[in-house]
């Protein structure tokens, strides 16, 4: 093996062990903040340098994906939502390592079909799995031939150098700390220093860095030097019966039958509810119901029969068979009078949901749950498209609305959207949650601030708490967050005043 083929290899090792001690030093012990996109940054760099010979001609998903996993990375910096915090920790990687197998693989997979996360799996364990091998192979080689010459030479000099050293440092040192007492005084304080480092804590962050070390290097490899896989069954022999390839097709008579069905009860449903669904804003109700009962009754089956419909919609336009012109035509129909009647049942369980906000106030789970409906509705819309226009790349679209939806979501201020209906409900019914209103995230501090100011105080006790808080956390550069260091100084403003 050439000087060059060694030393790419080492070169890499060296690197992915630097990135995991930097790792360590950023998320151990301390909650992520600025340091996480400062992280994917490096890994990034780190990932397309060593594996830049692999990188497949970029594409506009290719540079999406990019911008996507970019601001996700940055909540992490810019806002303090827990719940899309943790669910970050799952998502942010895996778009990552969906990220690299689109750039780096040697399969090139199509972005918009299922067999990606599949190459995904593929790379990150078998392939990675297969280079922590490697990682023993460079060791060999480079110990095994170097050492016995030049390099084995250098080690003993350089032994006998320290040797040397040593009863020189121990003069040198006792001068010193004679002529200058601050320096002796840190020299008498560095064996308390020591005491102080927890061999326990020493031996995870160690065995934190071999992990990650060996981890980042042979993904990196995975996609360097890959191997071939075949995880497809064996191929028959001549001898042997031959199935022919499984395709999804449900005949146009049944999708006929199944769709006028199911479209019957769904128009005399829809029928039923616009006698009272507009009205309901405007005190008209079914008999013996109040606002709280109508919002309430029906709700998630709505939601659930929707998400059916959705699901029956998608069979029919992937079934691939719709018989002659005609048939064609009148399942179209009643695909559009499916995509219809789920319109109208989207828009009752919003009603509902809006009324129940109201009588009882808005929180996470109604605020997600509405975000949901109003994603389902889009993806309704790009169905209809899809039920005239075959060609329309409805998988495609739907990946990029999911992952801008996303992206939207975290940068919406879920939690200053809850605090302003929850003030604007007060205002209305003068009925407020103050202790749900303390949960919320460091972004609505401000929006309380303003409100209590308003209010003469109404919410100064939970404040006041959220400042306590604040000042008893444990402080890092690593961990700094915008939302909470704007929070902290409008809290501590506040109570100047």
């Amino acid at each position: 093996m050439t000087d060059e083929a060694i030393s790419r290899p080492v070169s890499a090792l060296i690197a992915a062990f630097l990135l995991a001690i930097i790792h360590q030093y950023l998320f151990y012990g301390k909650l992520a903040g600025v340091s996480y996109p400062i992280f994917v940054s490096l890994f990034y760099i780190f990932m397309l340098y060593y594996a830049k010979d692999k990188i497949r001609k970029p594409t506009g998903f290719s540079y999406t994906l990019l911008g996507v996993i970019a601001l996700l990375s940055l909540t992490n910096a810019l806002f303090h939502n827990w719940f899309f915090f943790e669910l970050n920790l799952l998502v942010i990687p895996v778009l990552i390592v969906l990220h690299m197998t689109y750039m780096l693989s040697d399969k090139r997979p199509s972005w918009s079909r299922i067999g990606i996360i599949g190459n995904a799996l593929e790379h990150f364990f078998p392939q990675t799995l297969r280079h922590w091998n490697t990682v023993l192979t460079i060791v060999k080689r480079t110990n095994g031939r170097k050492l016995q010459d030049e390099r084995k030479q250098v080690l003993v000099k350089v032994l006998i150098g320290l040797a040397i050293s040593f009863p020189l440092l121990l003069i040198v040192i006792s001068l010193l700390s004679s002529a200058d007492g601050v320096f002796k005084h840190i020299l008498n304080e560095f064996p308390t220093l020591l005491e102080r480092i927890s061999f326990g804590e020493g031996f995870v962050r160690v065995l934190w860095v071999v992990v990650l070390g060996l981890g980042f290097f042979g993904l990196v490899w995975g996609f360097v030097d890959s191997k071939i896989y075949n995880w497809t069954l064996p191929q028959p022999n001549e001898s042997e019966l031959e199935l022919e390839p499984t395709t999804f097709k449900v005949d146009p008579v049944i999708i006929t039958t199944i769709l006028i069905a199911i479209n019957t009860v769904y128009v005399l449903f829809v029928f039923v509810q616009f006698s009272y669904l507009f009205g309901a804003w405007e005190g008209i109700l079914p008999a013996d119901s109040s606002y709280a009962d109508y919002a309430r009754s029906g709700f998630f089956e709505l939601i659930m029969v929707t998400a059916i419909n959705f699901v029956i919609l998608m069979l029919a336009l992937l079934s691939g068979e719709k018989g002659n012109l005609l048939l064609h035509r009148i399942i179209n129909v009643l695909l559009y009078v499916l995509v219809g009647c789920s319109t109208v049942m989207l828009y009752s369980a919003y009603t509902r949901l809006t009324l129940y906000e109201q009588a009882y106030g808005y929180t996470y789970i109604r605020f997600l749950v509405h975000s949901f409906m109003i994603f389902l509705a889009l993806l309704l819309c790009l169905a209809a498209i899809r039920i005239s226009k075959k060609e329309f790349p409805l998988a495609k679209c739907y990946i990029v609305l999911g992952l801008l939806s996303y992206v939207v979501m975290n940068y919406i201020g879920m939690d200053v959207i809850i605090a302003n209906n929850n003030i604007d409900r007060y205002e209305v019914s003068s009925n407020i949650d103050a202790a749900y209103l303390s949960r919320l995230s460091p972004e609505a501090i401000p929006t309380l601030i303003s409100f209590s100011r308003k209010e003469n105080g109404l919410l100064d006790n939970n404040l006041r708490d959220e400042l306590v808080d604040f000042r008893k956390k444990e402080r890092s550069w690593q961990s700094f967050n915008v939302s909470e260091y704007r929070a902290e100084r409008a809290l501590e403003k506040y109570f100047e005043e």
